[in-house]
């Protein structure tokens, strides 16, 4: 199995990213909630271990219309 590179916190742009537990505090202070249907999708993702990429495409098929 490949070696995944681990992140700092710091993206390339000078920014920093957030982790799925402090986004959820900052997103709970602003009154905005998921969904347990998001968190289960979330947890899934994880489970599988989806690249960012194959993440989006799952939110994107579970919202896509017909």
């Amino acid at each position: 199995m490949p070696k995944q590179k681990r992140q700092t916190g710091k993206t390339g742009k000078g920014g920093f990213v957030v982790g799925r537990a402090s986004f959820a505090k900052i997103s709970a202070v602003e009154g905005i909630r998921l969904k347990p249907a998001m968190t289960k999708r979330a947890a899934e993702a994880a489970a599988k271990g989806l690249s960012p990429e194959e993440y989006r495409r799952t939110i994107l098929r579970s919202y896509r219309k017909g």
